[in-house]
């Protein structure tokens, strides 16, 4: 967003509004939203609205409330060295469609408490241009050691935890990835996140087959039933060697899901894909069909705060995080380190609670009959 500083400046961008309002010192929650709405529709999409304010809290609440409504803020003059008043220029826009609900996997929020996130490691054989880890053959590999892990599952598993879900990076890549899962797996089940490419030989190939079957799920990335998305999305041969990964890894003896990652725009390609699966017989319980997240290398996609989702409690060796895909987030880092796990839960549950309470008491009913 380009912030001219001058009026010069401003009027340099040639950005001319259709229609101008005066929000005083009004904030989003006391009508200003209401006012500006009622502003918007009166001016046609792709027009802009001049906003002049004097309450700082719309600075930090306007953005969202744009990004919501389909609008574009193209840029905030501050008239007052800091102080105020500024005016904002908000483009008309229409909301996105939206891509069939059908599409992305839906489902209950898990119980806080009952699943726990750890990244294994942050390296990867990939460098895919939507990943919410930044992980990438340059990634710094960021191990999480075998007793930290062990130490984080007994604890998890001891306040009533049920489900271990161990990602990165590519979790293959982690040298002690076969100690690491028998500590964990033996305690709760476990389900392996896996691009399913780089353990098809070597001392991987064993990791692989020493894993206990009854214990561990592997989950596997595939965009697409033929290799144009996938390719595109993950690099040239990608999507035939995560077929060969699959097709290994259920001649083993495992469970495998699958999970694909989707734009909008891509969404169309989840139905050949769900074809392609029925064929080699997995599941409809194990696909996961997920949109990309606004985290991470993703310039775009869905946005990720406290506020937008539910709370999956992550660990990584670099501290604890509000969910997997946030990982590069300092807003929702947790804690500065993985344990204990009690604290992390703790912390979490308190930010659920505050959020309650302020929902509960947003609104009144405020009778007149």
């Amino acid at each position: 967003m380009t912030r001219p500083s001058t009026k010069e400046q401003y009027d340099a961008t040639g950005w001319a509004p259709a229609a101008e309002f005066d929000g005083g010192d009004m904030d989003c929650g006391s009508g200003l939203l209401l006012s500006i709405t009622s502003a918007m529709r009166r001016i046609g999409e792709g027009e802009i609205l001049l906003l002049h304010t004097r309450e700082p809290s719309v600075l930090a609440d306007l953005p969202a409330w744009a990004r919501l409504a389909g609008h574009e803020l193209l840029d905030v003059l501050d008239n007052g060295g800091g102080r105020g008043p500024w005016q904002l220029s908000i483009r008309r826009g229409s909301p996105l469609p939206p891509a069939p609900r059908s599409t992305f996997t839906e489902g209950a929020a898990v119980p806080l408490g009952s699943r726990l996130w750890l990244y294994s490691n942050f390296h990867c054989n990939l460098a895919c241009g939507y990943c919410c880890a930044e992980s990438s053959p340059k990634a710094a590999a960021r191990l999480m050691p075998v007793e930290v892990a062990a130490a984080a599952t007994r604890e998890f598993v001891a306040q009533g935890g049920r489900e271990l879900l161990v990602t990165g990076g590519e979790p293959f890549m982690h040298p002690q990835l076969g100690a690491l899962l028998a500590e964990t797996a033996s305690q709760v089940p476990v389900t392996l996140l896996t691009n399913a490419m780089v353990f098809d030989r070597g001392a991987r190939r064993e990791t692989l087959g020493a894993l206990d079957r009854e214990s561990v799920t592997l989950q596997v990335s595939l965009d697409s039933a033929e290799p144009g998305l996938h390719d595109r999305q993950r690099g040239a041969g990608s999507h035939a060697k995560a077929m060969a990964g699959i097709r290994l890894a259920r001649e083993l003896g495992f469970r495998v899901r699958v999970a694909a990652t989707l734009r909008p725009e891509d969404a169309a390609n989840a139905a050949a894909l769900h074809v392609a699966l029925d064929a080699i017989g997995i599941d409809r319980d194990d696909r996961v069909i997920r949109p990309v997240a606004e985290e991470g290398f993703a310039g775009e996609g869905v946005h990720i705060s406290l506020d937008t989702v539910e709370p999956e409690p992550t660990l990584t060796v670099d501290g604890a995080w509000w969910h997997p895909v946030a990982v590069t987030n300092s807003h929702l880092k947790v804690a500065d380190t993985p344990l204990p796990v009690a604290q992390v839960l703790d912390v979490m549950r308190d930010v659920l609670a505050v959020q309650a309470a302020g929902s509960s008491q947003g609104r009144a009913v405020f009778r007149c009959t």
